[in-house]
């Protein structure tokens, strides 16, 4: 596996990279998900198929773009949370880069939950919306929102055992 990732990395990276820097705000960016994108391959578990090299690097470097984008404006968001703070309430830096990361890890193991089923979830336990509210605000039973907020825990406590 690492001899044909070794041949892929040969043959691709310079196009992989050429790719990545139209998409990424700058090189550095760009050479980190290409380097990554190898790494990924690297620990796949599942054979790799070299007929078609560029369409699987394009599925992972699309998934880390994406994934960069979305932490970006996570992050963007959060910062924005912290300087509305009134000054005695907001946390030393150390607990902010804390709170941050929680904030990542906790989107990362929601992602891939029907956007409902995160909305619910984000509704309920984040922003405090009673089960009630959030059936009234998203249109649908007490008894969804209670199976939606399940599936999300489940989601979190166990993504990382599937």
């Amino acid at each position: 596996m690492a001899n044909l990732v070794e041949h892929l990395y040969q043959d691709h990276h310079q196009w992989l990279y050429q790719w990545l820097t139209k998409k990424m705000p700058n090189q550095q960016f760009a050479e980190d998900i290409a380097q990554d994108t190898f790494v990924r391959l690297l620990k796949k578990k599942n054979p790799i198929d070299p007929r078609e090299p560029r369409a699987l690097l394009l599925t992972i470097a699309k998934g880390m773009v994406s994934n960069f984008y979305r932490h970006q404006k996570i992050e963007s968001s959060y910062l924005e949370f912290m300087a509305s703070l009134p000054e005695e309430y907001a946390p030393d830096p150390a607990t902010q880069v804390m709170l941050l990361e929680a904030v990542i890890a906790l989107d990362q193991r929601l992602n891939g939950l029907k956007p409902m089923v995160k909305q619910a979830f984000l509704l309920t336990q984040l922003q405090g919306i009673s089960q009630a509210e959030t059936a009234k605000q998203l249109n649908i039973s007490i008894a969804t929102v209670q199976r939606y907020i399940i599936q999300a825990l489940h989601q979190c406590c166990f993504s990382d055992l599937l």
